[in-house]
């Protein structure tokens, strides 16, 4: 699902930064977003209102921006917040899945303790691109006994394909990229 509200004034307070991290990149940057309270505060809203009956436990958010939209969705629900990190981050015993991202592979981590079996979980992301983060984060979910009740973003690269990564679940983005 696309989000349905009009969500076209995010555009405004995203910025375009050629050739970052890789050449041939083109990274979309949300700190004007950040900054700007009510582009913030209603975009943290537009993330949350749709997942709003879906009984949300926890909310997964992946390192580093998804932590900066993924904690306040967390607050709004009332739910526990996971922190889904790189590999080596986090001090205690983890589970792992590796990742392909469209300019390389990673490794994302989870404590082993951060979700029980049977808590519905939101997986939370500033960017949808290859898809390959995100599903490596359902991934976890699942091996834990979670259950993902859906997919958050702010942005998506609907260019890249990373929505058919994620199983035709409950996905919405708030602003799309060809």
């Amino acid at each position: 699902m696309v989000f349905s509200a009009d969500t076209g004034w995010l555009k405004d307070h995203i910025r375009d930064i050629p050739d970052f991290p890789l050449p041939g990149v083109v990274f979309k940057d949300i700190t004007p977003l950040l900054a700007d309270i009510e582009a913030f505060r209603s975009t943290i809203d537009a993330l949350a209102a749709p997942f709003s009956d879906a009984g949300v436990d926890k909310v997964l958010a992946v390192e580093a921006r998804g932590f900066i939209v993924g904690a306040p969705v967390a607050y709004r629900f009332g739910a526990g917040f996971v922190p889904c990190r790189k590999a080596g981050k986090l001090p205690w015993q983890v589970e792992k899945e590796e990742y392909v991202l469209e300019y390389g592979s990673d490794l994302l981590e989870i404590h082993r303790d951060a979700i029980a079996p049977g808590e519905r979980v939101l997986v939370v992301d500033d960017v949808l691109a290859t898809g390959g983060t995100a599903a490596a984060a359902a991934t976890l979910v699942e091996r834990l006994g979670g259950v993902v009740v859906g997919f958050a973003f702010v942005i998506e690269l609907a260019f890249l394909g990373g929505r058919s990564k994620l199983g035709g679940r409950e996905l919405v983005s708030l602003l799309t990229y060809g």
